[in-house]
């Protein structure tokens, strides 16, 4: 199976920046625990504070499509519009190159 990359750009509502970041770095632990999780980090811009984004690695695109089934996932969908503005710029990429090794 090839990895998947995950790219999540999103921008905070004005004034919600720093509780968009909350949800977002709730997510980090569980997700990390989930199977085929590389990794899962959070980023929040240096020239802007409202925008945020989440690089994830994944075994595989089911991994990736079960983590948005799981319940930290699915509270964080819900909170989406009350602290996003705009919709999420998500990105996926397969990788081509071989993983460095361990």
């Amino acid at each position: 199976m090839t990895q998947l990359t995950n790219i999540a750009f999103i921008r905070a509502q004005k004034g919600k920046s720093e509780r968009l970041g909350e949800h977002l770095l709730a997510l980090v632990e569980p997700s990390r625990a989930e199977p085929g999780c590389i990794n899962y980090d959070v980023h929040r811009s240096n020239n802007d504070p409202e925008l945020w984004c989440v690089y994830e690695n994944w075994k595989s695109a089911d991994d990736l499509t079960a983590h948005f089934q799981f319940p930290h996932m699915q509270r964080f969908i819900e909170a989406i519009p009350s602290l996003v503005e705009g919709e999420l710029d998500l990105r996926a990429f397969s990788m081509i190159s071989k993983p460095a090794r361990a």
